[in-house]
């Protein structure tokens, strides 16, 4: 969280101006984070996309679990429905 010194204030890091100042009094505040603000510019969604590797999450086994249950109890619906 970006802090005001002369306001004694914290700010959202979208309360600040385009330029990363304080709404209030206009100094300078830290940066909203490492990477900057994310605009229409410097978003790369095919980056972001191929960036699925092998760091990506993997599907917890307890989901997979429930839709393999969900599949043999929805098949077991569809079988009495003729039986």
């Amino acid at each position: 969280m970006p802090w005001c010194e002369p306001c004694a204030k914290y700010f959202a890091p979208t309360a600040l101006t385009t330029t990363g100042d304080c709404p209030s009094c206009g100094t300078r505040v830290a940066r909203a984070d490492i990477n900057g603000r994310v605009t229409a510019k410097n978003l790369d969604l095919r980056a972001l996309a191929a960036s699925g590797g092998d760091g990506a999450e993997r599907v917890p086994w307890h989901f997979k679990l429930l839709v393999v249950a969900l599949i043999i109890y929805l098949g077991w619906r569809i079988v009495s429905l003729f039986f």
